[in-house]
């Protein structure tokens, strides 16, 4: 497994590991790794715990040696590091350093010229001093110069990009910067190919205000001259503000006669030890992982495994993957024998950013993504005992589409390492919100096979919720996860999506639940974002009401239709009913004379301040493609 560490929910985001592995960055740090090891041996001072994260995204590894070759020890100041296991042995004193038999010295900080200077008379004889100074971003790539690990100069991501065998991708979002004060906000794009090669590298600026942000493959690949690719397109917000994390949808549309239609999101910027809501494939489908190296360093045969969900029976990826190499593993060809609705859970050894799957079935595929699987959750006791000011407690809503044109099936998911049981049930609800069904699925264990068609319940069109159900005992932590599957009954187009639960609408609170958009609970928030149909079909969304506590019986929800310079077109107003929902076609409520004058790039902001809402987005085409993924928010 990679030595770094990420992300956690109590700490947020590493930015230090976002530093290292910035494209450029990584570049940066090869040089430095090979005057490292031509001077060499070399001995590290590692002030501030960077080294071994360094250490572990250091290009140049090679013939059992690291990166940075011969490393003679790792000196540290902390009396209470002195000792602890490092790379290169126990931690020693610095004290100790000018004993050092070595011919260079790192100095593990980007500040490294004034720790160089204090610690000038520790240094040994005839050693060369490094630090990672020049591994920095030069300041034009930079929003908080001052200040260089601060999480704005670091506002990253990565995208699946592909336009290849009448399939095209295009990334859409907004500048919700704008919102916090930022102007001259620009884009650094670098574009790799399937061999991890650099396809193009380039720089957009984006508008002023709450604009669209708008990239498509087919756009780039005329602009630069590109052959057909499958890779992934990484992406630096510069000149930001309030957010650090660059949110987007991502289109895949057929070109050529090709009739897919799916849409994604924005990956987690950070790896993970596992990931899981992987589908096995049901019988004429094919589920290809695509497995995208985020790093400059290889991801060595054997470092991954995938195994049914619940089963410890892992089977190995035996197959190196270069830097930022794109893949294609077949999931039949390391399961062979396993068929939907059984799930696998992907062991990725913190090399992958938010991998992606495709499921094809005849000449459709459709894309989603793997969802984070947590290491650091333990079953919460508390959520069996819940005051009933907080009613049904974590809810996990999802739409359920016309059942005379749709089938919708829920697939509850295990989504951290401890989860052993997922006690549930199924409550289902029409627009206007009145229960018209109720299921209990069982206290459902860890490689369960359940896949539950809501069609069996005979419920109108509406949504439905899962919410955890103690009566056949069972543990829950509060990490609820579903994968729901709708398939067109004519025709057989097919999307998928999948989230988590959380407590919806209560004046009480519990463990930071409810969450809300801006603000802190109970005033709640919604501010959700639907884009347009930009052509490939017309945009819709379904707005959920979720309560696990009485609320307000109706929301107050201001829809408001922006052009592509984020300029208002139109405005409406829609009340939900408390527990229901609505679909939601801009075309319809603003009128197609309006959506057309939005345009290319044209977006709806929903907004309300009185409940926070839960949202599922995506396009409907009159050949009966259609594409379906949760909403985020700004």
């Amino acid at each position: 497994m990679l030595d770094i560490h990420t992300y956690d929910a109590q700490a947020g985001g590493n930015v230090l590991y976002k530093a290292l592995v910035h494209p450029l960055a990584a570049e940066a740090l090869a040089g430095l790794a090979a005057s490292v090891r031509a001077a060499g041996p070399v001995a590290v001072y590692d002030p501030e715990g960077m080294f071994a994260m360094v250490l572990a995204l250091c290009p140049g590894a090679a013939d059992g040696l690291s990166g940075l070759g011969v490393i003679e020890g790792v000196y540290v100041h902390d009396t209470l590091w002195v000792g602890q296991a490092t790379a290169a042995g126990p931690a020693r004193a610095l004290v100790d350093l000018p004993r050092a038999a070595v011919g260079a010295v790192l100095v593990a900080s980007f500040d490294g010229a004034r720790v160089r200077d204090r610690i000038a008379h520790l240094l040994p004889d005839g050693a060369r001093v490094f630090a990672l100074d020049g591994v920095r971003l030069p300041d034009a790539l930079l929003t908080v110069p001052g200040h260089y690990l601060d999480r704005l100069n670091f506002a990253t991501n990565h995208a699946f990009f592909r336009d290849a065998d009448g399939l095209s991708t295009r990334l859409v979002s907004a500048n919700y910067w704008a919102r916090y004060g930022a102007s001259a906000v620009r884009l650094w794009l670098r574009l790799f190919g399937a061999r991890g090669e650099v396809l193009a590298s380039w720089e957009e600026r984006v508008a002023d205000g709450e604009s669209a942000i708008v990239i498509d493959s087919r756009v780039v690949r005329e602009r630069f001259g590109l052959p057909p690719f499958v890779g992934q397109l990484f992406i630096h917000a510069i000149g930001v503000a309030g957010h650090d994390v660059v949110k987007y949808a991502l289109d895949t549309y057929g070109t050529d006669g090709n009739p897919s239609l799916s849409v994604t999101h924005d990956a987690n910027a950070w790896p993970s030890d596992r990931y899981a809501n992987l589908p096995a494939p049901d019988a004429g489908e094919e589920v290809v992982l695509w497995v995208q190296n985020s790093h400059a360093v290889p991801i060595p045969a054997g470092a991954m495994a995938v195994n049914r969900m619940g089963d410890g029976g892992q089977v190995p990826i035996m197959r190196e993957i270069a830097p930022y190499e794109t893949v294609a593993i077949p999931v039949a060809a390391c399961l062979p024998d396993l068929r939907w609705p059984a799930q696998i859970e992907l062991r990725s050894g913190r090399y992958l950013v938010r991998p992606r799957y495709e499921v094809t079935r005849g000449t459709r595929t459709r894309i989603a993504h793997l969802n984070v699987e947590r290491a650091d959750l333990r079953p919460d006791p508390g959520i069996a005992d819940l005051p009933a000011s907080l009613g049904r407690g974590y809810l996990l809503p999802f739409p359920i589409l016309d059942p005379a044109r749709f089938g919708t099936v829920v697939q509850p998911t295990p989504m951290a390492e401890s989860q052993e049981t997922l006690p549930l049930r199924l409550d289902c609800f029409d627009s206007a919100g009145r229960l018209t069904g109720r299921k209990f699925l069982g206290c459902l264990p860890r490689d369960h096979d359940l896949a539950q068609d809501v069609a069996e319940l005979g419920v109108p069109e509406g949504h439905g919720e899962l919410v955890y159900d103690f009566r056949d005992g069972g543990e829950a932590d509060g990490w609820l996860h579903a994968l729901i599957r709708f398939t067109a009954r004519d025709g057989g187009h097919a999307a998928e999506t999948s989230f988590g639960a959380h407590v919806f609408n209560t004046v009480m609170t519990y463990r930071g639940e409810p969450q809300s958009y801006s603000g802190p609970p109970p005033g709640l928030s919604t501010r959700l974002f639907l884009k347009g149909g930009n052509g490939l079909g017309e945009a819709f969304c379904c707005l959920i009401y979720p309560s696990s506590a009485p609320w307000r019986p109706w929301s107050r929800t201001m829809l408001s239709l922006h052009d592509a310079q984020g300029r208002g077109v139109a405005k409406a107003e829609l009340e939900i009913a408390c527990s229901g929902s609505a679909m939601v076609w801009p075309h319809r409520l603003f009128g197609s004379a309006a959506v057309e004058r939005a345009g290319m790039g044209g977006y709806v902001m929903i907004r309300d301040v009185t409940c926070r809402l839960f949202g599922y987005h995506g396009l409907m085409r009159d050949d009966g493609a259609f594409s379906l993924d949760h909403m985020f928010g700004f």
